[in-house]
């Protein structure tokens, strides 16, 4: 069953076309990875999702439902949640703080501070350090686990890597393989293919705001990828321009 679908969306900024016709679908308990090039418009598609850009023209639709109008704040409430590229934590607050106060903008669900500290082991014993003291990893550790706070339906993920040491990213995915394993539907925006390609069902690739590549990670090369990628070959799964 379709859990999340953009239909046709186009999205803007100010004169700049940053999203062009694209569709996707989402099933529930999926991992879509979308990979493209600094400025193909991945960011500007997760931000019009989670409702914090408004489209120019298509459709958010979620749960069947048409939502392209609603609040950023109500589709919290409906189950979608959006970690920011850079994280965006309260950095006076602990972290243990951050949890609480996203707790307060979701919806009820089996999320809580202890079962994060679970998942993300690394903050158990950082509970009451200040986000602003943290790594770059346990900074994207307690974003991921104040999403998860508002027990979201779908996850959608913003450069989970960037900027990450080696070892931080590792301790990230490791977490974020337990979520995918639990279940959890993920839209990932990665610029590490060989992460993207690892953990997701289906890869999707945006190139100068159009999806051009799609289709199950399995299938995936990473040089298919690639000539996307960068142009090469506009080859898809879609109906995209070849």
């Amino acid at each position: 069953m379709t859990l999340l679908a953009v239909e046709n969306l186009d999205a803007r900024h100010g004169l700049l076309q940053a999203v062009r016709e694209v569709s996707l679908s989402m099933s529930e308990g999926e991992t879509l990875a979308l990979v493209g090039a600094n400025g193909a418009g991945k960011t500007t598609l997760l931000r019009t999702i989670a409702g914090a850009h408004r489209p120019v023209s298509g459709r958010v639709v979620f749960d069947g439902r048409d939502i392209t109008r609603m609040s950023a704040h109500k589709r919290v409430r409906e189950g979608i949640a959006l970690v920011p590229e850079g994280r965006r934590l309260f950095a006076n607050l602990t972290v243990e703080e951050n949890l609480s106060l996203a707790a307060r903008a979701g919806r009820p669900g089996r999320w809580t501070v202890e079962r994060v500290m679970e998942t993300f082991p690394m903050l158990d014993p950082l509970r009451r350090r200040r986000a602003g003291r943290l790594s770059g990893g346990e900074q994207q550790a307690t974003a991921i686990g104040r999403a998860l706070m508002t027990n979201p339906r779908v996850l959608l993920l913003d450069e989970v890597s960037l900027g990450l040491a080696p070892v931080a990213v590792e301790g990230v995915y490791a977490s974020l393989r337990s979520l995918i394993e639990s279940g959890t539907t993920i839209l990932l925006v990665e610029q590490d293919l060989n992460r993207a390609l690892s953990v997701a069902n289906r890869v999707a690739c945006m190139l100068e705001g159009r999806i051009v590549l799609e289709g199950p990670a399995a299938e995936m090369t990473r040089e298919r990828v690639i000539e996307a990628y960068f142009g090469l070959r506009r080859g898809s799964t879609n109906g995209a321009p070849a």
